[in-house]
């Protein structure tokens, strides 16, 4: 449990420090003697020996007294945003804000928010030399931007870059405020949807071979950091590892997929590419962007689903059309290639897919339409335990007579067990079963 009330006190020492950073500038700025000569020089609260979120964020990240600056000035506007206000003073002959302050206003935020121009300014004032050597600050290789704790935003590409306005994460700003990380729900900033189940790993019915290839990729995400680290093969490998689920709808991929994540752990967020991509120049990129940025480093699965909608045969580049959309494929590619998680994109048919995608995976693992064997489980698991069966309902029968996925079994299953509870007596009849198979037929256009 997350003691509250010592986080909020060891966050209010810091604003404190902050807030005496900000005054000692603006004495500084105004050439006025003061008790600091540099901002640098007042000390940071002392939590060394404290054991809030916040206090465990700075020591886990190793955080120096300048990234502390930057880890609490990017959370300022969210948790006391008027300690900013004071740059927000006109200069009485321009009108405006002072130039020197930087910071932007949000468009629903109406305090100030500081860029990479407020940051200089607050540590070097005009000394140039300072400014030149706190810039470095902001480099990618950093550990707040690194690890996206921090993110400077983009701007214009004719405008200065420090323009861009310095913001935390929300998941690092739960975890020092509440010391809990919350999960990411499916939006427009966020076009991914957490996959979660009640069945387990016991529940799931695959063949043999099927089932060896998922061990393989159990076993990389529980050795990962042991191979990539201690046995020093990040030097060789590239991060990640890559893995193409294909077969027909309803044979256990993306039920595989969110299984694998449940069995280790790890949290599973399936994206549909199919409703991703969009007509629109740029507007695929951003969207998938979207979704790297919020996962690199957050150890997810990433579960593309329907890939042929961006990973179809690619065709001769025509027109712009074809140009852009190549562009998308290509972009996604390298995100893919760069993410250090596991990545898994789902099709129906593997021959749907451009040659020159597979040597990207390091696994390619077949989902068949299940054997009578299988089929005869699957009919076996799907039925409630409340349900009664009529005695003349005979599942090897069943299994060997109707060639369905697992999810046109699970169908039938619901419709006849509906059925039963409308009719009262809670038993499930032949019929029901036989009309639901019907309609699994009907939809895939086969007939009994």
């Amino acid at each position: 449990m997350v003691d509250l009330k010592q986080n909020a006190d060891d966050i209010q020492q810091e604003i404190d420090w902050l807030r005496e950073i900000l005054k000692t500038r603006s004495i500084m700025n105004s050439k006025q003697p003061g008790k600091y000569n540099d901002v640098l020089d007042i000390p940071p609260p002392d939590l060394s020996n404290s054991k809030s979120a916040y206090a465990q964020f700075v020591k886990q990240h190793g955080l120096d007294i300048l990234e502390r600056f930057l880890v609490i000035i990017a959370s300022v506007p969210h948790i006391k945003p008027e300690l900013l206000d004071m740059f927000m003073a006109k200069n009485s002959q321009t009108h405006q804000v002072y130039t020197e302050f930087g910071g932007k206003q949000g468009k629903s935020h109406n305090g100030f928010i500081p860029t990479g121009v407020t940051i200089l300014f607050i540590l070097a004032g005009c000394d140039l030399k300072k400014r030149f050597e706190y810039s470095k600050l902001f480099d990618p290789e950093n550990i707040l931007f690194k690890s996206q704790i921090l993110k400077l935003g983009e701007v214009e590409p004719d405008e200065p870059f420090l323009n861009g306005t310095l913001t935390i994460s929300k998941e690092s700003l739960d975890i020092i405020t509440t010391g809990q990380q919350r999960k990411p729900t499916f939006s427009n900033e966020f076009p991914a949807q957490l996959l979660t189940t009640q069945m387990d790993w016991e529940d799931l019915v695959l063949p043999p071979t099927t089932s060896k290839q998922l061990a393989e990729i159990e076993t990389w995400l529980q050795f990962k950091d042991q191979l990539m680290e201690d046995w020093g093969m990040g030097k060789i490998l590239k991060p990640g590892y890559k893995a193409l689920f294909y077969g027909p709808p309803g044979t256990g991929k993306t039920l595989t997929a969110n299984l694998l994540g449940k069995k280790v752990g790890i949290d599973v967020y399936r994206i549909d590419l199919s409703k991703l991509v969009s007509k629109y120049i740029g507007e695929t990129e951003k969207n998938l962007s979207k979704i790297f940025n919020r996962a690199e480093n957050k150890n997810w699965i990433l579960f593309f689903d329907e890939a042929d909608a961006l990973f179809g045969k690619r065709t001769s580049v025509s027109d712009a059309h074809d140009r852009y959309a190549n562009q998308e494929v290509s972009y996604l590619l390298q995100r893919i290639e760069d993410y250090n998680g596991l990545v898994i994109l789902a099709s129906n048919l593997k021959n749907n897919l451009d040659d020159a995608f597979m040597r990207r995976f390091q696994t390619s693992i077949h989902f068949p339409i299940p054997r009578a064997e299988e089929r005869r489980k699957i009919w076996e698991k799907s039925f409630p335990k409340a349900a009664k069966l009529e005695s003349r309902i005979n599942l090897q029968d069943l299994a060997k007579n109707y060639e369905l996925a697992g999810g046109s079994i699970i169908n039938v299953v619901q419709h006849s067990a509906l059925v039963a509870l409308k009719r009262g007596n809670g038993t499930i009849h032949l019929e029901d079963i036989n009309e639901g198979v019907r309609r699994e037929y009907y939809k895939a256009g086969r007939t009994m």
